[in-house]
């Protein structure tokens, strides 16, 4: 038996005691019946009321999911209100009751119907939205739905005339009954239990409503807990990620633009990193133009700072600084390294032979060129992330772990870890890479100089990731190997 179901078993059973008791109450021909001859009629119209609401679960089931809820409230609501008028009718032909008191009939069980209806349609409403959200199903919400300030102002309207009218109705029987007692019962006694009987009566309507409160709120929070989720997500720059449409309502609406707005800003932040993409190439290969190195340098040594920095995560001490996003950046940023050598004279940058010591210092600066050019956008165009790593790149990939490298003199983890990175992979590719003034180095070859280096040009940490990727950084020259390279292996 589903969730649905007890609870409305529970209702019915609930409306049937109150009715049952109550009744009488509100209604002095009622009161003029036997206990007999009130409750059978009752227990019948109930009973049908309650075999027809089975029978007809199926067809709410059978709604398109979006419909269900109000359809599932028009049924419930307008069983209550045919057992009124059946009940009514009966009374009035079977002991020829006045219409007044099927009216009276009709205003209980509306009441009654009404709040249960509510209850079960926020029920079923819950229900759909946990569903669909584990499932990961959307609904199509209408483009125009009913407005939710239009309901709230029903259900406060309908709330209160019910209060109003059932009190009216107890106080109209009450009058009636101290009409018809006269001074048989003390005054004080006939006061208590006539506020008792109204202290009763607008209680159970209280915590209808209460209860209905209540499930509202549990399905409001659903919702809005959903979006702001989904909107933090969103803000921490997680854009595969949607707003789960479930409801049929101005929320389902706003999801279904949160999700298109989403979707935009997605599609406009891979215009944006494609475009970016394109500029450093672009800048980068430009920069290698002037240079003896090869275009297959940029591509190699990009991947070989990626290979590095996702085996570094796997030491304790790198593992919260390197996250995912963090290692795209570096992976990214990587190709600008040596953008500061447009700034070096072409004598100098394109000397086939050894330079000597005055030409050395001079090639020394590029570091500082690029790193300053880099500050100049920052400075443009506000700083961010993939810059601040692009520049750190740029000015300390030539730094040593013991001090001795450039432009600064950095040693240790002053150097920061994109430095340190860069360093190894742009080694190791100007070791495996032939060039005019030396052949190209195997990869053991490569592998022997940079043990050489460990702990004197770079960091020990780096070193013990490159033998942890070493593979990939084969598979890596491999891939990206350019003529030279493959003729000379």
């Amino acid at each position: 038996m589903t969730s649905i179901s007890r609870r409305t078993n529970v209702h019915y059973l609930l409306a049937l005691l109150l009715f049952s008791f109550y009744g009488i109450q509100v209604c002095p021909f009622l009161d003029s019946l036997s206990p007999l001859q009130l409750l059978l009629p009752i227990l019948l119209v109930f009973s049908l009321q309650w075999g027809l609401r089975l029978l007809l679960e199926n067809n709410v089931n059978q709604q398109p999911i979006k419909q269900q809820v109000s359809y599932q409230f028009k049924l419930d609501l307008g069983l209550f209100l045919a057992g009124a008028l059946a009940l009514g009718a009966y009374n009035l032909l079977r002991y020829d009751f006045p219409i007044e008191s099927g009216g009276k009939i009709l205003v209980g069980m509306g009441v009654l119907g009404f709040m249960i209806a509510c209850d079960l349609a926020l029920a079923r409403e819950h229900k759909i939205a946990a569903k669909l959200q584990q499932t990961g199903e959307h609904i199509e919400p209408d483009e125009t739905p009913y407005p939710l300030t239009q309901k709230f102002t029903w259900f406060a309207a309908i709330c209160a005339f019910s209060v109003i009218g059932v009190v009216f109705l107890v106080i109209n029987k009450d009058l009636e009954w101290l009409i018809h007692t006269g001074d048989a019962i003390p005054l004080e006694t006939s006061q208590r239990y006539i506020l008792i009987e109204i202290s009763f009566v607008v209680a159970i309507i209280m915590a209808y409503i209460l209860t209905i409160i209540a499930g509202y709120s549990r399905n409001l929070k659903f919702f809005i807990s959903a979006e702001n989720h989904v909107l933090e997500q969103v803000s921490q720059g997680e854009l595969n990620i949607k707003v789960p449409v479930t409801s049929n309502d101005e929320f389902g609406l706003m999801a279904v633009r949160t999700n298109n707005m989403i979707t935009a800003l997605e599609n406009r932040t891979q215009e944006l990193s494609i475009t970016r993409d394109a500029s450093i190439l672009g800048l980068a290969s430009l920069a290698e133009t002037r240079d003896n190195e090869t275009g297959g340098h940029i591509l190699r040594t990009q991947n070989y700072v990626k290979a590095l920095a996702e085996a570094l995560r796997k030491n304790s001490g790198y593992n919260h600084a390197l996250d995912d996003h963090t290692i795209e950046l570096y992976y990214k940023s990587a190709p600008l390294h040596d953008v500061g050598k447009v700034g070096i004279p072409d004598r100098i940058l394109l000397k086939p032979g050894k330079l000597t010591d005055e030409e050395f210092e001079i090639m020394k600066q590029h570091p500082q060129i690029g790193a300053d050019a880099l500050s100049v956008a920052e400075e443009k165009l506000g700083t961010n992330d993939f810059l601040r790593y692009a520049r750190e790149i740029s000015l300390t990939h030539h730094e040593k772990w013991d001090g001795s490298g450039y432009p600064n003199g950095l040693s240790g983890t002053d150097i920061p870890v994109s430095g340190r990175l860069m360093a190894l992979a742009d080694v190791y590719d100007a070791l495996i890479s032939a060039r005019v003034y030396k052949p190209a180095f195997s990869h053991e070859k490569a592998k022997q100089i940079i043990l050489e280096g460990n702990g004197s040009h770079f960091d020990p940490d780096v070193v013990d990731a490159f033998l942890t990727a070493e593979q990939q950084f084969i598979d890596i020259a491999e891939q990206f190997a350019d003529k030279a390279m493959q003729q000379a292996s």
